[in-house]
């Protein structure tokens, strides 16, 4: 397995996962999340893949497939009234193909991006998950994340 920056190569296989994102979103949030989509189209992917503010890197097996990837972007705040100066590095999205989980592949995506974020002057790593989506919520406390805040909403 190798984890590298993704490209317009890996679109395919990228929409895919995706998709499966998607599904997780939709069964647990119906009243948010369309069914049968996905979160960018394939224009937008194309320019996400060359931007260098937003990295996408994803984990590929021996046989050249994607089995997982992780969307980044980097947040920096400077002379800010309120926040102190630091960059960020946030996970937008962070998805294993459904037939590869249990391999660790997440929690190596998951590396990569704090060693990467490391190199690049990164104060801290963020991220937001559903609550409805517990599997993710308690991959992510074993990786070392704990809330910084809490959303709430309330349905009229």
């Amino acid at each position: 397995m190798m984890i590298r920056r993704a490209n317009e190569n890996d679109m395919a296989e990228i929409n895919g996962l995706l998709h499966q994102v998607l599904e997780i979103h939709h069964a647990g949030r119906p009243d948010l999340f369309k069914k049968n989509t996905k979160k960018y189209t394939d224009a937008q992917l194309k320019e996400l893949l060359q931007d260098e503010t937003r990295p996408v890197f994803v984990n590929v097996n021996e046989n050249g497939q994607v089995t997982g990837y992780v969307f980044c972007v980097f947040q920096q705040h400077s002379n800010d009234n309120i926040f102190t100066d630091m960059k960020t590095l946030y996970i937008d999205d962070l998805c294993v193909d459904k037939t590869a989980r249990g391999q660790h592949i997440g929690k190596k995506l998951y590396q990569y991006v704090v060693e990467f974020a490391k190199k690049h002057g990164c104060y801290n790593i963020t991220l937001n998950v559903w609550v409805c989506n517990e599997s993710a919520m308690k991959f992510y406390e074993s990786c070392g994340l704990t809330p910084q805040k809490i959303g709430m909403e309330m349905i009229l």
